[in-house]
């Protein structure tokens, strides 16, 4: 195997949410816990500009990243963009090299040091309207993109789709919250599943509405 070379960044954080990917299989769904995406205003390989590198849930437990803080280390171009959202990943090298926090404030979009995964994970999440998250939520630690690979065919699991998809882990009384049109799941033999609004309820039952 090739070694791999790993390009150099260094820059400011403008925000950290959760890196969670969605598997789908028409009405079934699971999700796989791998860290967080830092979202990075800064340099890599000598080019300035908006970056996202994807880091381990060891490495976040570490540093305790949060938007403001100065931040620098290494990454590899993902090999399958259609499985991440970062365009960077296998992270090594990370320093914080200075940190200006932003104030918390009580009124979204919430910023911070985002929870640990397994909160997340107790959680739950909602559907997110795409343009909502983009207006309002790209700060917010409780907003999550997912890299989204459905399996259309269950008797035959290599044909399979890619899309994104928003969620919203935070607060239900959240201001800013919009859910969007249902979403609708391919199916083999042209089958289309309808993910309606009782699955966000019933994920999500166990918190109040502050929480």
């Amino acid at each position: 195997m090739p070694k791999l070379i790993k390009t150099a960044w260094q820059g400011r954080l403008i925000s950290i949410q959760p890196r969670i990917r969605l598997t789908r299989s028409f009405d079934q769904r699971y999700h796989t816990y791998s860290g967080y995406v830092l979202c990075i205003d800064g340099e890599l390989d000598d080019t300035e500009g908006i970056f996202q590198i994807a880091i381990g849930k060891k490495a976040q437990e570490k540093f305790q990243f949060q938007i403001g803080d100065e931040v620098a280390g290494a990454s590899v171009p993902v090999a399958e963009d259609r499985l991440e959202i970062a365009g960077y990943y296998k992270t090594s090298g990370l320093k914080l090299l200075a940190s200006n926090p932003l104030q918390n404030p009580t009124a979204p979009p919430f910023v911070g040091i985002p929870p640990t995964i397994e909160v997340y994970r107790e959680r739950g999440h909602r559907r997110l309207d795409s343009r909502t998250y983009k207006s309002k939520c790209l700060q917010c630690i409780w907003g999550c993109k997912m890299a989204v690979e459905m399996i259309i065919d269950h008797w035959n699991p290599s044909v399979k789709r890619y899309r994104v998809e928003t969620f919203c882990y935070g607060p239900k009384s959240c201001s800013f919250y919009r859910a969007g049109k249902p979403r609708k799941v391919p199916g083999r033999k042209g089958m289309v599943y309808t993910e309606e609004d009782w699955l966000d309820e019933e994920t999500t039952s166990h918190r109040g509405e502050d929480e």
